[in-house]
């Protein structure tokens, strides 16, 4: 089995900072950490649609550090803050990012994430074969 740290550049602050790495590469399997919706400057936007799509722009980012696109994944579990108030803004900016009925996908609401501003937090894994 090989292993290999997978850090975008404009993510070097947020694993010295957090202690986590974006992605871990396993041979062909891409296994992503949780991505939230913050720009380069680790700012959380307070409008959900500017938050969900720095969300998808994280994940893209690790995605194509391992020299991967969202085609590659075969797994998302999304966590939810207020999920039944935002679910169809989220899906409307889902739908035009990522690839309809192409994997997996598990949603759940949850009360709090790691930051009182965050609305969403999305976790992938990619098939690099």
């Amino acid at each position: 089995m090989t292993k290999k740290s997978i850090v975008p550049e404009k993510m070097r602050s947020v694993v010295d900072k957090a202690g986590y790495l974006p992605g871990l590469l396993i041979d062909n399997l891409l296994v992503m950490s949780g991505q939230i919706g913050r720009d380069d400057q680790l700012r959380i936007p307070e409008n959900p649609e500017q938050q969900f799509q720095l969300c998808w722009d994280n994940l893209a980012l690790v995605l194509s550090e391992a020299g991967a696109t969202f085609d590659n994944v075969i797994d998302i579990t999304s966590y939810h803050v207020n999920m039944s108030q935002h679910m169809p803004l989220f899906r409307k900016i889902k739908d035009s990012r990522f690839p309809r009925a192409t994997c997996c996908w598990t949603c759940i609401g949850v009360s709090e994430l790691a930051h009182p501003d965050l609305l969403v937090e999305i976790k992938c894994t990619a098939y690099l074969g």
